[in-house]
């Protein structure tokens, strides 16, 4: 069974510039090489062919698989009514340290832990989602449970 992509408008926008980008532009060198590497004569021994065939495959394969999650993903916007849902941007008070940290919760294909983006089925956005500002949560970690306390939501 497949899992449901869910993606925000500005994931969703990335995506679409990166598939015109990979369809066209990337596409294009790649069949320049191609065909540079064809002129050169004997293909078996040709490693500028095999290299731009290689290219070729992996372009593709993110072609297709932009295009799959394009044609299933459900793009969200994050809930006004103050509960915790995708696409909202919550902080975060860790209770033993006090210290803040600001998440936004998002699908698989967009979390990005760097940027603060977390995905919804990871411990802390599966913790938090449906959750209100002002809710203690407890999140189960290798050390133990964490408890973290809902600042804000938006």
């Amino acid at each position: 069974m497949e899992t449901q992509e869910f993606l925000t408008e500005e994931k969703k926008a990335q995506l679409e510039t990166e598939l015109e980008h990979l369809k066209t532009t990337v596409r294009s060198d790649i069949l320049e090489r191609l065909a540079f590497a064809k002129s050169l004569g004997d293909l078996s021994e040709n490693a500028e062919y095999h290299s731009s065939k290689d290219a070729q495959g992996k372009n593709e394969a993110r072609i297709s698989q932009i295009e799959h999650i394009l044609k299933n993903a459900v793009v969200v916007e994050a809930n006004t009514d103050g509960t915790i849902g995708l696409g909202s941007k919550v902080i975060l008070i860790k209770t033993e340290t006090r210290q803040e940290k600001t998440y936004q919760i998002v699908g698989n294909e967009e979390a990005d832990f760097s940027t603060g983006k977390i995905s919804f089925e990871s411990p802390i956005g599966s913790a938090i989602m449906n959750k209100q500002k002002g809710e203690v949560v407890g999140v189960e970690t290798p050390k133990g449970v964490t408890e973290y306390e809902i600042k804000s939501v938006k």
